[in-house]
């Protein structure tokens, strides 16, 4: 019996796929990058099929990609040759959502955007909402700590996990975190996992902290600025007031061109930038002093919200930005992520590295943590981007390293990242992160090559 035989054998009918048509479809995430041909895909249903996979692959020396819904951005669910795609997508069950605790026990498979609504269900929300959030599952998002629109006042995935269920490399089952606001029992073996990119083990359950949905529903304002250093100085001048936005959102001329291109938005000539902020709160005046702000700012345009129906439209514009620029071209998409006091010098540098380098880059950002998106567009059918995108990636992560900033605010390292960790992390760092991940991976068979 050969070894794909063995492991057909040893889940249920229909788990194991070896279509290469199938397989194929399974192998990419949303990134340019050509992947390794998969020896065949799981479509895990249960956390026993977990188990039998990894058992199976420790036995055979065989590499394992767990694998959400494919919306990552870093190439950290592509197929390595010959592996395994562990797909986690078919593990949708809300297991339990409590009130009381405010909390919710889910399987990685649940769409963000479902969890949200059943909270609401019951008066809480879930906070983290990338945009990707219709689409993106609660595994994805912890694999690589994802954050979003609402992470100016929530934060990040990291800060919604109160406890994983994981299964190890060779088919142990690890229990960390806890059903309670607080614990400090050992390390935090949870927040270890969270961000870890699959390398470490797969998740097959998680207890998430929700919140109290506001009682009333949030207002929101669409400032239009003549430069996109006017809206980074906006941005600066609305936290240093100490408003405490739940969202603030900014895009550039290239990003809003696209998107009115697509939609027809009605974009001005003069806009250069647009930037959208939500206030929560009963009554929220701060939208009120944030659009104040915005105008001492030099903003050419405010508008403040009045229905739930408008605020929906102008968030909705926001969420159109990725897709309106995949109509573009090819996109390379890049998260670094720097002190919201130098946010304005960041998008400065930007500017300037786009026309110094002849290279189509459209901005969006989660400005209020100085979460910054460059997106790299070039031409379709090239294998990867050209000499002069590289050269101006590598120019912007070296200038957000100078100024205090990280490689990677939300995305995740992936493969698209490895060549710049050098950079941030230093060999010291580096030495310590292979030898966590030789305590949980020794055979290094859990997505061998990403993130670290």
């Amino acid at each position: 019996m050969n070894a794909v035989d063995e492991l057909v054998d040893a889940l249920p009918a229909g788990r194991v796929l070896t279509d290469p048509d199938v397989t194929a479809s399974y192998a990419r995430d949303q990134t340019f990058l050509e992947p390794g041909k998969p020896l065949c895909v799981v479509a895990a249903q249960t956390r026993d099929d977990v188990i039998a996979t990894m058992s199976w692959a420790t036995r055979h020396r065989v590499p394992v990609v767990p694998r959400g819904a494919g919306t990552g951005l870093a190439g950290g669910a592509t197929a390595v040759e010959g592996c395994v795609m562990l797909s986690l997508a078919r593990m949708t069950a809300i297991r339990e959502l409590s009130p009381a605790d405010e909390i919710a026990v889910v399987e990685p498979g649940v769409i963000t955007a479902d969890l949200d609504r059943a909270a609401r269900a019951h008066g809480l929300m879930y906070p983290p909402d990338p945009s990707s959030y219709e689409i993106s599952t609660i595994g994805g998002n912890l694999a690589t700590n994802a954050g979003g629109l609402r992470c100016v006042k929530y934060g990040v995935t990291r800060d919604s996990t109160l406890g994983l269920e994981v299964v190890l490399a060779d088919g142990r089952v690890l229990s960390t975190g806890r059903r309670t606001m607080k614990g400090v029992t050992g390390y935090d073996l949870t927040g270890l996992f969270v961000g870890s990119e699959g390398t470490l083990g797969v998740i097959t359950s998680a207890t998430m902290r929700l919140r109290r949905a506001p009682a009333v529903p949030p207002v929101t304002i669409a400032a239009e600025f003549p430069s996109l250093r006017a809206a980074g100085d906006a941005v600066a001048a609305i936290v240093a007031a100490g408003c405490q936005p739940s969202l603030l959102e900014l895009m550039d001329r290239n990003t809003l061109k696209a998107i009115d291109d697509w939609k027809n938005i009605g974009l001005e000539t003069g806009v250069q930038a647009m930037l959208i902020a939500q206030s929560e709160g009963n009554p929220p005046g701060n939208a009120d002093e944030m659009a104040r702000i915005c105008e001492a700012a030099g903003a050419s345009f405010v508008a403040v919200s009045s229905t739930p129906e408008e605020t929906d439209e102008l968030i909705g514009v926001r969420r159109l930005a990725y897709t309106a620029k995949e109509r573009l071209g090819t996109c390379l998409v890049e998260d670094v992520c720097v002190p919201r006091s130098v946010l304005p010098d960041m998008i400065s540098t930007i500017e300037e590295v786009a026309a110094r380098h002849d290279t189509m880059i459209c901005t969006v950002a989660h400005a209020g943590d100085g979460n910054l998106h460059p997106v790299f567009i070039f031409d379709r059918g090239l294998p990867e981007p050209p000499a002069n995108v590289w050269e101006a990636a590598d120019e912007i992560f070296r200038v957000a390293l100078d100024l205090g900033g990280t490689l990677t605010g939300e995305h995740g390292v992936g493969l698209l990242k490895r060549r710049w960790l050098g950079l941030e992390s230093g060999p010291v760092v580096s030495e310590v992160q292979q030898g966590i991940k030789a305590v949980f991976d020794p055979l290094g068979i859990l997505n061998p090559g990403k993130a670290i």
